[in-house]
């Protein structure tokens, strides 16, 4: 049997690095590399706020190569959809790439519109987490090691006091009842650190809360040996 060469979409939170470590557990496939969207004017992973710093220490901790994908801000879905072909093109020259894969979980709306993107590149998605309900998959996460921290919070569909705070027990148990143990809504972000994805942790310090777009931000800075 042929084996899948994947790439991985990379939020650098806790969904793609556990879509990671799936990925890593899974016989035919071989994982060429993570593929991350950075915001040029903040040089940060968007929504998520990660840093470019972080990025790539996750990336040297996952022992896999990391490909950015440059965004402008504001930036249009068109200029998005553009500047993600033009990185794909590349990459499947490259490194002879046949699959992608998402961490996404259950909006349909969001997996059909990533086939559509990835049919047109001639590419097959993949969905290793989809459909696996979100309270066991967050307590088998936080099970296996899985560290992370909350670098973003919707303050319309959760408390902004949850920002910064430690993806673990004590969170999910806070958790208001319509909010998605894994803030698969967009009710939060996070950023993982930690756990059986990664070969070293990447050691983190939290910085400032700052509210900006409507959003509450939570700053993550690199604690440098």
């Amino acid at each position: 049997m042929k084996r899948k060469r994947v790439l991985l979409s990379w939020s650098s939170g806790k969904d793609s690095a556990w879509t990671l470590h799936v990925l890593k557990r899974t016989a035919d496939i071989d994982i060429i590399g993570l593929l991350t969207t950075i915001n040029t004017e903040f040089d940060r992973v968007a929504m998520h706020a990660t840093r470019r710093d972080l990025l790539e220490a996750q990336a040297d901790a996952a022992d896999l190569p990391l490909f950015t994908v440059p965004l402008p801000w504001p930036c249009s879905n068109r200029e998005y959809e553009q500047a993600l072909a033009i990185k794909l093109n590349e990459l499947k020259k490259q490194y002879d790439i046949t699959h992608i894969a998402f961490g996404d979980l259950f909006l349909q709306d969001i997996r059909e519109y990533r086939e559509a993107q990835m049919k047109k590149h001639d590419l097959k998605p993949l969905f290793p987490l989809w459909g696996l309900p979100t309270d066991q998959l967050a307590r088998t996460m936080i099970k296996s090691g899985l560290k992370a921290s909350i670098t973003c919070v919707d303050p319309e569909k959760l408390d902004k006091t949850f920002a910064g705070r430690s993806f673990d027990r004590d969170l999910l148990l806070e958790l208001p009842t319509a909010v998605d143990h894994c803030g698969e809504n967009g009710e939060f972000h996070t950023f993982a650190h930690a756990g059986p994805m990664f070969s070293k942790p990447v050691p983190i310090k939290t910085g400032e809360t700052v509210e900006r777009d409507g959003f509450i931000f939570s700053d993550l800075m690199l604690v440098m040996s």
